[in-house]
């Protein structure tokens, strides 16, 4: 595919497209259209926090980490970009880092059980 098929149709056009590849997994084409996205954007929370999700199952970690820290900069209370955070943080074995994010994803979520990142 070459670049103007990720650029083509409007925002919303290419929102729709990017959520597609992204439930079928493919998670390089749907980062690729997010990005764009972001770019046009950067308030918006939605896109970058799908892209975070791309480049995770994707496992570009440092991407996703960049992206968690730019959501919850603009939406601290966001709790799934909280609890995303530190997973990849844990992913990239940084345990330490992650477990303030989990504790406090499973505080905003009322998950007070054993499991919170400890």
């Amino acid at each position: 595919m070459n670049d103007t098929y990720y650029e083509f149709g409007t925002a919303a056009d290419r929102w729709d497209r990017a959520r597609m590849f992204f439930e079928a997994k493919e998670y390089l084409t749907a980062a690729r259209i997010l990005g764009g996205l972001v770019e046009e954007a950067p308030e918006q929370v939605a896109p970058r926090l799908l892209l975070a999700r791309a480049y995770y199952h994707s496992a570009r970690l440092g991407k996703a980490e960049t992206e968690l820290r730019a959501v919850l900069q603009r939406d601290p209370v966001e709790h799934y970009a909280r609890l995303m955070l530190g997973r990849t943080l844990e992913r990239q074995g940084r345990q330490e880092e992650a477990t303030p994010h989990l504790r406090m994803a499973a505080a905003m979520s009322g998950d007070f059980g054993e499991d919170m990142g400890s």
